[in-house]
């Protein structure tokens, strides 16, 4: 569902902004929306992505490690 949002652009801005939007054949609005989108799509990381590189791999001397081996190997 789409909602009104008030924004303030500098004026020098808008005409640029409106020609850009007439270019691609679509509203100033849209190009907004989607450009607000792809700065929030870019944000967001991956469990993965959050995760690498933080955690360190246990040793087999580890007693952790042992349990877990007993466990599941």
């Amino acid at each position: 569902m789409k909602a009104k949002l008030t924004v303030s652009i500098d004026r020098d801005l808008i005409p640029a902004a409106k020609r850009y939007a007439r270019s691609r054949g679509t509203s100033l609005s849209q190009v907004i929306e989607d450009a607000l989108r792809d700065l929030s799509d870019a944000d967001v990381e991956t469990f993965s992505e959050r995760w690498t590189g933080s955690l360190a791999p246990s040793k087999k001397n580890d007693a952790r490690y042992e349990r877990l081996a007993r466990k599941y190997l």
